[in-house]
């Protein structure tokens, strides 16, 4: 069996199909891209082909990319040698583009090569757009629903097949930055405007035949085949080119604060290619694409936002005996933000809701947040009024608990408060049939306690959302110690249908995701409280790839929150409560009135239009700068301890029953430097050893919190990584 064939029409033109087999959506695999050769050369030798016509044997796809797995693979077979092997594995599919590119034409003249041209017919990503820039003329479907991109850069590596040369020769490195550097996906529309496409069509394969039997010799040359190109925007030895590249760079900083190395390869990529003919800039595309596959960084992010991410949205955690649980009635009680999101995102997916709160006007707030997101995507082109419509025919927004009847699940979202979840549970529960699943969407509350208000513990379970609900990727499903299979069966089903990615803990105080915030933000706020200037905690803790430091961060979520979490948290621990300078500063805080963002005061001022405009200097006043500040790598490494071995403490505890969910949710929960895989990736790259040690240090210099868990030390003594120990997928295999 083959993922690529060749058939041949009355007309003289061949169609190369891609189809992989067993699966879904084309992947490329080392085998299918040496069959690409063979084909090519097939239709290049053979006269009675005049052109060629690739596309997919997928309906609505052309390529998800490559198989990431084929990449681990080459670096493990390789021995001593790995970083040969990958380039010597990437300079193999230039050479395959290349001869696509070229199509057999007369290296002098650039005549006598046949027109090869790409249909895409849906989505196409990664190799599967490099593919087609390769390709002398690109077709497109015009259905919006599909997307095209170069998305490399946001699993940490970059268009390493070509795709970075051939589009920055295209448009310039100007305009190609954006779609190389932000990764994003475009419609057709937009893809024809940003120049990946060169046409649109209802019928893509009927339009690239038509191209290919009525091109000519000149529409053949690519623009960095022909003689006297010039890189639009210039090269960078040119007064503008050179203003481009410095812009360039200033804007890959700008937003990478220098944390992801993909980017800054890129660009170098891009700089370096530019002063040189295309096939030496082809290679030096190759050795910083080797270079970055070297890094730990872009193994680590692969593996965790592509491969572990995907194992846990396909149910790598689910309960295998449970039969489906896909919800069809869903019961969200609570309209206030995170109800209202939730009643949203459930009817994206096609359920109807029942959006419960006290009285008819709070209900109907919460309806009108999904009546204000379908408006805003409408004016974006992204929705229409009828999706709008139907959207929210799903939603009855009402106080009476008897719409509740029939739901297969309900999430309460009620407010944060043990005695107003229990009654909420009790009264629900006389109403909603005894095969329904009750889910409480709390942040802190255990629970094991709330599930003691239901008659059906066995049927109770936690479903943490972040907020805002529409916009976060991760939803957390907490276990009590009664919950069942089936609960958590109908919990994962549940937030497939909302195309989110799920982990699975099991209870504790703060779960998992709080668990590891809220040390990270006691840490800025205890360094506030040393001394040490709130721009320089910050700042670490961007350049170390968080999307806000801690002390941003504290006023985006409120230091009220904070101050009622403390309290909380102090009354059920009791005398085993640490004590810690963090507290006090933020109950003064609260004491003052400066609750965050949400009342235009807090370790921020705002302007009237709720603008961040500058630390609060009354902050200094309170507690003045120390005249001896710390150094940056002792700030960075205390916020990321801080959160690993909360990471590293839930493991060792059964919070965490698989690491995958480890860093995947840290990432997507709470922008856990990407870069880095996420915490556990984190101390396999900086070594269990070398971790054990640093805990040490920090514990002697700044407390307990730092003490090295007894896993951690364990694994150092014994030379141990958190992958090579309790990696689930290799233990498959």
């Amino acid at each position: 069996m083959t993922d690529f064939t060749l058939s041949k029409d009355a007309d003289g033109v061949a169609f190369i199909t891609w189809d992989a087999q067993g699966k879904s959506m084309n992947v490329l695999t080392r085998e299918a891209f040496q069959e690409v050769s063979q084909l090519i050369d097939q239709a290049l030798n053979d006269d009675e082909i005049k052109g060629v016509v690739i596309t997919s044997g997928k309906e609505g796809s052309f390529a998800g990319g490559m198989d990431l797995n084929t990449l681990a693979t080459i670096r493990e077979e390789a021995g001593d040698e790995p970083a040969q092997a990958l380039f010597d594995f990437v300079m193999g599919g230039h050479h395959i583009l290349r001869k696509m590119e070229l199509a057999g034409m007369d290296p002098k003249t650039k005549k006598g090569g046949k027109p090869i041209a790409c249909a895409i017919n849906g989505t196409c990503a990664g190799i599967g757009t490099e593919i087609a820039l390769a390709c002398h003329h690109r077709v497109m479907t015009s259905n919006p629903k599909a997307k095209i991109g170069l998305p490399e850069i946001l699993l940490g590596i970059f268009p390493g097949g070509g795709g970075t040369m051939r589009f920055s020769r295209m448009v310039g490195a100007m305009a190609a930055a954006p779609v190389l550097l932000e990764g994003k996906m475009m419609d057709p529309k937009k893809a024809k405007g940003a120049q990946l496409i060169d046409a649109l069509a209802d019928d893509p394969v009927a339009a690239a035949k038509e191209w290919a039997l009525n091109a000519k010799d000149a529409d053949l040359v690519k623009p960095w085949d022909a003689k006297g190109y010039k890189m639009p925007g210039g090269a960078p030895y040119h007064p503008a080119g050179f203003m481009t590249f410095v812009g360039a760079n200033a804007m890959v900083n700008g937003k990478t604060q220098g944390a992801f190395p993909a980017a800054k390869a890129l660009l170098s990529s891009i700089y370096e290619g530019a002063l040189v003919d295309f096939d030496t800039a082809l290679k030096i595309e190759a050795r910083w694409f080797t270079n970055i596959l070297m890094n730990p960084s872009s193994s680590a992010m692969i593996r965790s936002l592509f491969l572990n991410k995907e194992a846990l949205e396909k149910g790598a955690v689910r309960p295998k005996d449970v039969p489906d649980q896909r919800v069809k009635k869903v019961g969200v009680l609570g309209a206030g933000m995170m109800g209202a999101g939730i009643a949203l995102v459930s009817a994206q997916a096609g359920m109807e809701v029942i959006l419960i709160d006290r009285d008819q006007e709070a209900a109907d707030k919460g309806k009108t947040y999904s009546e204000s997101y379908m408006d805003k995507g409408i004016k974006r082109g992204k929705a229409t009024p009828e999706k709008k419509e139907a959207l929210l025919a799903r939603i009855t927004a009402t106080p009476n608990l008897e719409h509740l009847k029939g739901c297969d699940l309900i999430i309460e979202a009620v407010f944060e408060d043990p005695g107003v979840k229990a009654e909420m549970t009790k009264k629900v529960e006389a109403i909603i049939p005894e095969d329904c699943i009750f889910a409480s969407n709390t942040s802190t509350l255990p629970i094991t306690d709330l599930a003691k208000a239901s008659v059906r513990p066995e049927q109770f379970i936690g479903i943490h959302f972040f907020s805002p609900v529409e916009k976060m990727f991760l939803v957390e499903i907490i276990k009590g110690k009664e919950t069942g299979d089936r609960a958590v069966a109908k919990a994962l089903d549940y937030v497939r249908q909302i195309k989110k990615t799920p982990i699975v803990v099991n209870d504790a105080r703060f779960f998992y995701a709080n668990r590891c915030i809220i040390p990270y933000i006691n840490e800025g706020v205890r360094m506030i409280a040393e001394g040490v200037n709130p721009v320089l905690i910050d700042n670490a803790a961007r350049q170390l790839g968080f999307p806000v430091g801690p002390i941003q961060l504290t006023d985006e979520t409120s230091i009220d929150l904070g101050a009622k979490i403390a309290r909380a948290t102090k009354a059920a621990m009791g005398d085993a409560y640490p004590e810690s300078p963090s507290d006090d500063l933020i109950f003064w805080m609260e004491e003052q009135g400066r609750l965050g963002r949400k009342s235009n005061a807090g370790f921020f001022d705002y302007d009237e239009k709720g603008k961040r405009v500058e630390y609060w200097k009354g902050l200094q006043e309170k507690y003045p700068h120390a005249e001896d500040q710390p150094d940056l790598i002792e700030v960075q490494e205390r916020l990321m301890f801080a959160q690993v071995l909360e990471a590293v403490r839930a493991l060792e505890e059964g919070v965490l029953e698989d690491i995958r969910e480890g860093d995947v949710g840290a990432i997507l929960g709470w922008g856990f430097a990407p870069w880095s895989g996420g915490p556990l990736s984190w101390l396999d790259i900086i070594g269990t050893p070398y971790a054990a040690e640093r805990c040490d240090q920090l514990t002697e210099a700044y407390g307990e919190r730092f003490a090295c868990p007894p896993l951690l030390r364990e694994m150092a003594e014994k030379g141990q990584s958190f992958y090579g120990r309790f990696n689930p997928a290799a233990k498959a295999a």
